[in-house]
């Protein structure tokens, strides 16, 4: 109980931070004032204060990862790829020894699609073809740890067209699995068991449409 209690309560301390860090920043796109500026800039300080203090992370690198952006705040996309081969789910080994489905920021000048296919052809080696939205999802909703900032995770199906693994910086190997074969070593923070099973609930279904939050 107590457990819970003290989760609940850094989710809502997490929530206030980001609040905060969010108008802190729209505040200082938008205001003409000195004054201003300097109380927004404290705000920001304040934010990351809360977010050092709640996540162990040094005052420093919360400002450098999440403090920096300019203009209006609007949640970051990620794109993963479900790829199927005889009913089994593709995913790529990370150089930290997890398994997660193919993906990543989404870059300027890509859209969700050829985000897509990019990741996966980087991970991968693959020439894929996104096909479907399974589900569009809110990341803090779903994995952990939770983010100071906002994600739109963007699962998406896809057809293999060619292609073969290749070396590469990110990832060590790549593998298919079954469902009730899944690795236990997860990359909880990208890819959660559920998520993949709600891959597996789409390529089985023949009228699909996709889930949002």
């Amino acid at each position: 109980m107590i457990n819970r209690e003290e989760d609940e309560m850094m989710e809502k301390w997490l929530k206030w931070a980001m609040e905060i860090q969010s108008l802190a920043q729209a505040g200082l796109t938008y205001t003409r004032d000195i004054y201003d500026k300097e109380r927004y800039e404290r705000l920001r300080e304040i934010s990351a204060e809360i977010l050092a203090e709640k996540t162990g992370m040094s005052t420093e690198k919360v400002k450098t990862l999440f403090c920096n952006e300019t203009g209006y705040q609007t949640p970051k996309l990620d794109t993963r790829a479900a790829i199927f081969q005889d009913h089994q789910i593709l995913l790529v080994h990370e150089n930290n020894g997890t398994w997660a489905l193919p993906g990543g920021w989404c870059d300027v000048l890509e859209s969700v699609k050829s985000n897509t296919e990019k990741e996966v052809r980087e991970e991968t080696g693959l020439i894929v073809k996104a096909v479907k939205i399974i589900s569009i999802q809110d990341r803090n909703k779903h994995n952990q740890p939770v983010y100071a900032y906002g994600v739109c995770k963007v699962f998406v199906l896809c057809e293999r067209v060619g292609g073969k693994f290749e070396k590469n910086i990110e990832t060590t190997e790549t593998r298919y699995f079954s469902l009730e074969d899944l690795p236990l070593n997860l990359a909880e923070e990208k890819t959660t068991r559920e998520q993949i099973q709600l891959c597996f609930k789409a390529y089985d279904s023949k009228y699909w449409e996709a889930e949002f939050d």
